[in-house]
């Protein structure tokens, strides 16, 4: 049993006893006691006072001589404050909790058994005419931690990756590539696939611009000039030609996302994240067409005169929806539509989480809907994980103009940031060059994500490279530099013969202080199913960004190796093992790297 479970037993154990209440688990509220007041662990005792017909600082005291008569090897005193009992727990539990600690390899994370639900959460979601930007990385670091803290509740995980690889979009780059690429590829350019593709998209916008701007000079309206400017015709004459698998066009698509996808792979490869299952659009939207049809064949939608299709939603309180357009295309409601009905074919998924920025809300406040209409027994209960954009200080990100903060140029900067803030300290520490690059890689690329997920999704950021990289504050090469700091405590014990034991004896009698970095790391497991719970990573964040403030308080008020007391130095290697334990399973759940010397 925990701590808190000897507690809470204890507990309902001395409210039968005083007063022949019998009193549930939930009604015993514990919680951490206040830094003010003496004390490990506070009961509160309002819900027994009706039973005990007394007033809560009596029951306080009743229960507490009680705990301290019968439960004496976990409470060591107690004092009272009105309707709280504060609890000081003796230091032979805190000592058995950190060789619990120290012994679990995953602690704080819940096994994944056969029978655990199994949850799919789709991230990512590009499109295959421009490369990763800052936005994307958000995205993507939001979904792959969600996915690792989903699975550390105890849940099956598939990650998946829709790829928008079809659309007016799509046929903008061929098209631009057809007219002005002059047979350019990534080997002839030296460019990655994804970022020649994203040239041509800007070039057509710039172009198209261009055409709009000379209509509207000869006296046509705006909007019409908009739909008239020859470019955006062919484009949607691409598309139409795309749909009927029309074989010139149908082979430059291919091409064209071949050299895309390979781009993808290299930046996703640099950003950590990775994928179970890939659908593309390319094949869902037929599968989604489908659905719609037989939708409308069971009266779910209704067609109009011009021969589109509709989603008539006003009874739920929404307005009309658009599923197929009067020439038979789809539009993204219906791609999603086919995708969940793969998705459902693929794998019995228990609960659907949709990694998306919060301007689709609506989208997916509709698709819900329309996925139970068309009996998707999830459809009525996906989670649409909404967060908010993020930005520069220098502005929004637009990828029609050009103006995008690119994924991998972001990621390469970052790294090259950290190379530079440590070159005095690799100096100071002799460390081979191609160390030191690694290092740098894991630091940037922990700065970067972490300064994103610290932050609460559903909020929009502001992303500032700079402050990301600081080795002070709540930063991740703050964290990282504190893990580092301990396996190099570690390495020197080792150096010195030290051999820290799998059990540490219960008999050492530790500080206040150490018994609360001790509670700090029991309070792992409930920081990983809260952010379970929350679809929170900023909790993971909190929690190891708290841990490590107060390891790096314990090491600057106690000395580890120059320890003279055997058993005490013992301990305090220990403890300080476990703390690197924790955060390294903590900002793994981030996909954060720790590096072991920086």
């Amino acid at each position: 049993m925990t701590i808190e479970e000897k507690i809470i037993a204890g507990v309902q154990a001395a409210v039968k006893s005083l007063y022949g209440m019998d009193a549930t688990p939930q009604q015993v509220q514990l919680q951490k006691t206040k830094a003010e007041f003496e004390g490990h662990l506070t009961v509160v005792v309002f819900p027994f006072v009706k039973a005990a017909r007394k007033s809560p600082e009596q029951v306080g005291n009743e229960i507490g001589q009680y705990l301290s008569e019968n439960v004496s090897d976990v409470v060591a005193k107690f004092n009272v404050v009105k309707g709280f009992l504060n609890l000081v727990i003796s230091d032979a539990p805190w000592i058995t909790l950190l060789n619990k600690i120290n012994t679990e390899e995953k602690f704080g994370f819940q096994p994944v058994t056969e029978n655990s639900p199994l949850v799919m959460i789709e991230y990512s979601s590009p499109n295959t005419n421009k490369p990763l930007h800052l936005g994307h990385v958000r995205n993507n670091l939001l979904g792959a931690a969600l996915a690792r803290i989903v699975e550390a509740n105890g849940n099956k995980v598939v990650k998946t990756n829709i790829v928008n690889d079809r659309g007016i979009h799509i046929c903008k780059s061929m098209l631009a590539w057809q007219k002005w690429g002059n047979g350019e590829t990534p080997e002839s350019s030296g460019k990655k696939g994804d970022h020649l593709i994203g040239d041509y998209y800007v070039a057509f916008d710039k172009h198209y611009r261009e055409e709009v701007k000379q209509l509207v000079a000869q006296g046509m309206d705006e909007e019409k000039a908009k739909q008239e400017a020859p470019l955006i015709k062919e484009a949607h004459e691409m598309l139409v030609k795309w749909e009927q698998n029309d074989e010139e066009v149908r082979s430059l698509w291919k091409k064209m996302n071949d050299w895309v996808y390979a781009g993808f792979d290299e930046t996703y490869k640099m950003m950590g994240v990775g994928f179970d299952k890939i659908y593309y659009e390319s094949e869902t939207y037929l599968e989604g067409k489908e659905k719609v049809m037989e939708g409308l064949e069971k009266g779910f939608f209704y067609r109009r005169e011009d021969g589109s299709v509709w989603a008539n939603l006003n009874a739920e309180g929404l307005d009309e929806k658009l599923l197929l357009r009067s020439d038979g295309t789809s539009v993204y409601m219906t791609q999603d539509i086919g995708t969940a009905k793969l998705r459902f074919q693929d794998y019995p998924i228990d609960k659907m989480i949709y990694v998306v920025g919060n301007e689709q809300n609506y989208h997916f406040q509709v698709l819900s809907i329309l996925l139970d209409k068309l009996g998707f027994s999830w459809g009525k209960d996906l989670v649409h994980f909404s967060y908010g954009m993020v930005e520069l200080p220098n502005g929004k990100m637009k990828s029609r103009e050009g103006t995008v903060v690119d994924a991998d140029d972001l990621m390469d900067a970052m790294i090259a940031d950290a190379y530079e803030a440590s070159k005095e300290r690799v100096k100071q520490t002799s460390m081979p060059d191609e160390e030191a690059k690694e290092v740098a890689r894991k630091v940037g690329l922990g700065a970067l994500k972490y300064f994103i997920l610290k932050v609460d999704a559903r909020k929009n950021m502001l992303f500032n490279p700079e402050e990301s990289i600081d080795f002070n504050g709540n930063t991740g090469p703050f964290i990282q530099y504190t893990y580092a700091r301990i396996a190099s405590i570690l390495r020197k014990a080792k150096d010195q013969g030290i051999e820290i034991p799998a059990q540490l004896p219960t008999c050492i009698s530790i500080s206040t202080k150490e018994t609360e970095l001790i509670q700090k790391l029991n309070q792992f497991g409930a920081a990983v199913r809260q952010a379970g719970t929350d679809y929170s990573p900023s909790g993971i964040c909190n929690y190891c960004y708290e841990l490590t403030k107060e390891f790096n308080q314990f090491y600057h008020d106690f000395t580890i190796l120059g320890e003279s007391d055997e058993d005490l130095k013992l301990f305090r290697l220990s403890l300080a093992k476990a703390v690197a334990k924790v955060v390294s399973l903590g900002m793994g759940l981030l996909g954060i790297e720790m590096p072991e010397r920086m």
